[in-house]
Order: structure tokens, then sequence, then C-alpha cells
């Protein structure tokens, strides 16, 4: 016979003492799992700066600072930069977000403003689409069709105009490759667009029918309220949205491989090929010995990319706390 006695009333009903004795025991674990999972993040974190750190420190030992802004790079003699790489990240990034930004801005604002409700879910899951597309698909399709389109017809126009002009020249010279700089932002910047479109559609769309109502009531025209309204108003969350574009162009690895060219020399060439610090652990990691000066130089260089990704976040979050202010 079961001894158990069930204290629910006629409509099933716990009484409030046994469910505080209940409740007494559910939410101290409840509470702790929430705090374990928090404190995940954090251990996961420092021990992955903490194995990238510790794993690159012989090679800091070696060459010092120096390897900061040393364009060194030779397996041969053993002599390490990370100045190449690091050039190779930030250009081609940078690159990336100023052909993507006002794709974005084009796309957002045609999505919420121009486009017929027939045509506006299809373009959306377009770019969803894009953004679900794997990075290595982006490499391949950059290699076999964006770098022999940009040698045969973009490059040489470029090199013969621009080459020759004082001071910006230096930016066209060298032999149209189709592979480079200027290759692999181009394919960052398709990689990074439906990131930052979506959140400037949502952005975009959050904005208080009210005020553009408002604004059109006073004669604005549509690029008046868009550029008086629906951006201002937005403002925090599309730096936000842009910061985040940069970070995930910074850290591509697949895709800028395929397309950089995979020098590491120092050039002011958008056309010459260059090395980004991703492109470089995926290429030499696989021969690199354990324990080998060439595996800390790469271990360090991931310690270096982790440090600009965290300079890159730390600017945003300040940018956007101005704008709050």
């Amino acid at each position: 016979m079961d001894a158990t006695i069930d204290t629910r009333d006629d409509m099933g009903r716990i009484p409030i003492h046994q469910a505080k004795r209940i409740g007494g025991l559910s939410d101290p674990l409840f509470v702790g799992a929430l705090w374990a999972c928090g404190i995940l993040v954090l251990v996961l974190l420092g021990l992955i700066i903490g194995q990238l750190f510790l794993g690159g420190l012989p090679a800091l030992r070696e060459f010092g600072l120096d390897f900061l802004w040393s364009p060194s790079w030779n397996p041969v003699t053993e002599k390490y930069g990370a100045l190449v790489m690091i050039y190779g990240t930030l250009f081609s990034a940078i690159i990336a977000v100023i052909v993507a930004l006002p794709l974005s801005f084009g796309i957002a604002f045609f999505l919420t403003e121009i486009a017929p409700q027939q045509l506006k879910r299809p373009i959306g899951v377009a770019v969803q689409l894009l953004a679900a597309v794997p990075s290595i698909i982006y490499g391949m399709w950059g290699f076999f069709i964006v770098a022999p389109l940009m040698a045969a017809y973009v490059q040489p126009p470029l090199i013969e105009w621009l080459g020759p002009i004082p001071v910006i020249g230096a930016l066209f010279q060298g032999p149209p490759l189709g592979s480079g700089m200027f290759t692999a932002g181009l394919i960052l910047a398709v990689m990074i667009v439906p990131f930052i479109t979506a959140m400037f559609v949502e952005t975009l769309e959050s904005v208080p029918p009210m005020l553009k109502e408002s604004a059109y009531g006073v004669g604005c025209t549509t690029y008046e309220v868009y550029k008086n309204v629906s951006v201002p108003y937005g403002r925090t969350a599309m730096v936000g949205a842009i910061m985040l574009g940069l970070g995930r162009a910074l850290g591509e690895t697949m895709a800028v491989t395929f397309v950089i060219g995979n020098a590491t020399r120092l050039s002011a060439s958008l056309f010459a090929p260059g090395a980004t610090i991703a492109s470089t652990i995926a290429n030499e990691f696989p021969e690199a010995p354990i324990g080998s000066l060439k595996l800390t130089s790469l271990l360090q260089l991931g310690f270096i990319l982790f440090v600009i990704s965290f300079i890159v976040l730390a600017l945003s979050r300040a940018l956007v706390r101005s704008r709050l202010d």
C-alpha cells in the first residue's frame, strides 16, 4: 500500500507550505546552474587565451617585441615576424567594410522602404542564404570566377589609368594577377553584407512609424526621411552591426586563403598578393613540427589576432556608449 499522502485540494493545487519546500530546493539549483553557465564562458575564454599566449611565448622570447613589426617570415632561416600578416588582416578587413557598407545600406533601405511586398520576401531570403553559404564555397567562387575577371577586366585599366598618378598611384601598381588584397576584400565584403544588412533591416523596421509619417507630413522626400529620421534613430545599432561585420572579416580563413595570394611580402598596392593572420595559420600550421619555433610563432599570431578582435570589440562598445551618452 502506498504510504504517500496526496495533499492536493479539490482543485488539484499544492498547498502553499508544500510549494515553498519544493521551490526552496529547485530555486538554488536553478541559480547554481545559471552561475555555472556564466562561469563556463569565462573559463573557456581564459583557457583559449592562456593556451595561445603560453604556446607563443617562446617566439616572443626569441624575437622580443620585434616580432610585431618585423616583415620577415622565413622558415629556412627561422626568422619570423607578424607585420605582413597584421597589415594584411587589417587592410583586407577595412576594404571589405568600405565595400560592404554602402551595399548593406542600399539593400536595407530597399527592403524597408521601396520594395513591394511580393519582392521583399524573396530578396530577404536570398540575403539570409548568402549568410549560410560556407566560406570555402566563397573561396572557390573567388578563385575560379572573381580572380580571373579581376585579372582580365578590372585590374589592367585601373593600373593603366591610376597607376601613374602620384601618391595614390602606389595603390594601383603591379601586375594584374587577379588574386591579391583587393580581391580578398571583395570576397570578404560579399560575406559580411548579409550580417550587416540583417541588422540594418531590423534597426530600420524598429523606427516608430509616427516619426517617419511626421517627416513625410512636413514635405520630406523618401531620401530625407531615411537620412534624417531612420538612420539617426538606429545609429547606435548600426555602429554595432558595422563592427560585427569588421570582426567577421578579421577572422575569416578559407575564403581569404583562396584569393589573397599567400605571399609574405609587404606592399602598398591593392593588387599585390599578401597574407592575413588566419590564412598564414591555415597554410603553415600543418607543416609546423611540434615544439618548433615556427609552431610557437603561429600560436603567437593566433594570440595577436585575438587581441585585435578584442580591440575591435572594445572600440565598438565605446562607440555605442558614446552614441548613447
